[in-house]
């Protein structure tokens, strides 16, 4: 059966080449309905303040590296959006006096961004992700509390370092956002060429990656420029280091947060559903945290909104 052709880009897979009868289911889930999706394995929230959704996304890290000690260090992995989340953690880490060097805590970064040379910036660069990590959150933390730059993992340099770090510490909770193209960290659907001309990569075989350099779907670049760089596109690298599959499925929790500008109404319905049926296809690739054993999905209720036309 052939796909339909993207509307976003042409030679590209992502989720307009799906069936229209899912996308249509999508399209008209309330929020009641979305609140009846939980199942076994997935569970759906609500929050019904920004207050409580920040709140609630910063205790996250603070329940993983509360878990974590000497004899069996844990961590959480966590995205640059949302990030309006990491000052909060840094201040409760400050009021608990949760002392991260002596607990041995660790953190994983998702992802950088990749420059011409097939680099990661480095830290100075003013879309850093390891920059934002440390002015928003790790900096803000007492020094006599502070994690130790070792236990900071990015994903850069030696990718397969990288991820031998989450088979030697426990990766408690890995959390992310969605972008516009149904990804969590970096991974995007791939370019429709060579072997995925005619159809995606399977399921299983998107799974398998790790740690890797992608090329960022054209969506993609364009969301960063405008939620980053303020449309600035030229600003925006086009390659970027991702936290895989491989690394996602040794963390024991994914929680996915919503706060309803990174995606709009009509996406998080669309994950939301897939994960909940099952329904996998690496055009979307959210939609196969399907097979992960724990994923929570959080909604601020406020940015869900509706899958309407309204002519403005």
């Amino acid at each position: 059966m052939s796909h339909p052709i993207s509307k976003l880009a042409p030679t590209w897979w992502d989720y307009t080449t799906l069936e229209s009868d899912i996308l249509d289911d999508a399209a008209r889930l309330t929020i009641s309905d979305l609140e009846q999706l939980s199942r076994p394995g997935f569970s759906v929230r609500f929050y019904d303040s920004v207050e409580e959704f920040y709140a609630a996304q910063a205790l996250e890290y603070i329940q993983a590296w509360q878990q974590s000690t000497p004899d069996n260090p844990a961590g959480i992995c966590g995205p640059i959006g949302p990030t309006e989340q990491l000052p909060i953690v840094a201040q409760m880490v400050n009021a608990l006096e949760l002392n991260l060097n002596q607990r041995e805590a660790h953190f994983w970064g998702m992802d950088e961004w990749v420059d011409e040379r097939g680099m990661p910036v480095d830290s100075d660069h003013p879309l850093s992700f390891a920059r934002c990590d440390n002015e928003l959150c790790f900096d803000r933390i007492r020094s006599d509390l502070a994690m130790r730059d070792s236990n900071k993992h990015f994903p850069g340099g030696d990718l397969a370092e990288y991820t031998a770090t989450y088979d030697s510490v426990r990766c408690v909770l890995m959390q992310g956002g969605q972008g516009e193209i149904k990804h969590w960290a970096f991974n995007d659907p791939v370019r429709r060429e060579g072997k995925f001309e005619e159809n995606p990569p399977t399921p299983e075989e998107y799974l398998a990656k790790a740690a890797r350099v992608v090329d960022l779907h054209p969506v993609t670049i364009m969301q960063n420029a405008r939620t980053s760089g303020g449309g600035n596109v030229s600003l925006v690298p086009t390659r970027a280091c991702t936290v895989g599959p491989r690394e996602t499925w040794k963390a024991e929790t994914v929680s996915i947060w919503h706060p309803g500008h990174h995606d709009n109404p009509f996406g998080m319905r669309l994950t939301a559903l897939m994960i909940s049926k099952r329904f996998r296809s690496s055009a979307v690739p959210m939609s196969l945290l399907a097979d992960h054993p724990d994923v929570r999905f959080n909604f601020l209720r406020s940015g869900i909104g509706t899958v309407a036309v309204e002519m403005h």
